[in-house]
């Protein structure tokens, strides 16, 4: 990752501007990119590529390594849950991230698809091809991919129209009160930190529903119910009700029995698109969240 520095010469100039007369090797569209993706700072803090520059500011950017042109199929272990000629529903494993993206050219789950389906149909979008829905790095679980672009066209209109069931088991912390019911509260970027995502005013519209499943040393094990599909929304929205996800060092605290963030997408709902039946699969709880569970289950 390259970074350097600027310092504003003048004042009342937007941010993405300025650095697109000072740099002329990169686009404004790709300056915008970098701010909203945490990239470039103003006075080492978060700015909106919109921001007016004051005479003396100091902006920081960052060039995360470029994301490869081409994508390459790469050996690596999937388990595929169901399949037919339009689809694959592969059950995620944690640590695994779902499509190329800067900082992460490779090794990703779509690379790991092309070596499954090396005739998989070209898509418009040649570093995520076939992807539907994703799922966090570290959340495991039910993950669709789509195979041509008829069932991409048809699986993208059902996650529009809200027809897919998506749930997850989570691990909270607290015990949740009442024991059954929904968050709603629009998300976008954290002002104060564009890496991030925040319940914000002016954000898009989310939804969440849960149930306790049961109460456990000072946790709720939830069933949750993605209404809407937000970037980080279940992780957000129950750190914002204060019962942040176990071991969620982002948005709530790392947790030595538990690796990474309690997520796992365990159960999906669907429509086929070569027939339009409705189909649900389930992913029971991985063996390290289970782990993590006897550990807290057991006396200290």
């Amino acid at each position: 990752m390259r970074t350097f520095k600027l310092v504003a010469e003048t004042a009342g100039e937007r941010l993405d501007k300025y650095i697109t007369q000072k740099e002329s090797g990169l686009s404004r569209s790709f300056i915008q990119e970098l701010v909203s993706s945490g990239h470039i700072l103003v006075n080492n803090q978060s700015a909106k590529p919109s921001l007016r520059l004051k005479t003396g500011d100091t902006i920081t950017i960052e060039i995360p390594p470029e994301t490869p042109s081409e994508l390459k199929a790469e050996n690596i272990p999937l388990e595929i849950i169901f399949q037919d000629k339009d689809l694959l529903l592969i059950n995620k494993p944690p640590g695994l991230t779902v499509h190329p993206a800067p900082g992460h050219p490779d090794h990703t789950l779509v690379n790991g698809v092309l070596a499954l389906e090396p005739e998989m149909e070209d898509f418009d979008d040649p570093l995520r091809p076939g992807i539907v829905h994703r799922l966090d790095k570290d959340t495991s679980g039910l993950l669709l991919v789509a195979k041509n672009r008829q069932a991409l066209a048809n699986l993208s209109a059902q996650f529009k129209e809200r027809t897919v069931r998506k749930y997850y088991l989570a691990l909270v912390k607290g015990e949740l009160r009442p024991a059954e019911g929904f968050i709603e509260a629009p998300l976008g970027r954290d002002p104060q930190n564009r890496q991030k995502i925040a319940v914000v005013s002016d954000g898009r519209h989310a939804r969440t529903g849960y149930k306790v499943l049961r109460y456990i040393q000072g946790y709720s094990l939830l069933e949750v119910k993605l209404e809407t599909g937000r970037t980080h929304q279940i992780r957000v929205h129950f750190a914002a009700i204060g019962h942040p996800v176990a071991g969620d060092a982002v948005y709530g605290q790392k947790e030595s029995w538990v690796k990474r963030q309690f997520l796992h997408a365990h159960r999906l709902s669907f429509a086929l698109p070569s027939n339009r039946q409705v189909v649900e699969f389930t992913s029971p709880l991985p063996p390290d969240l289970e782990e993590a569970l006897k550990i807290l289950e057991t006396p200290s």
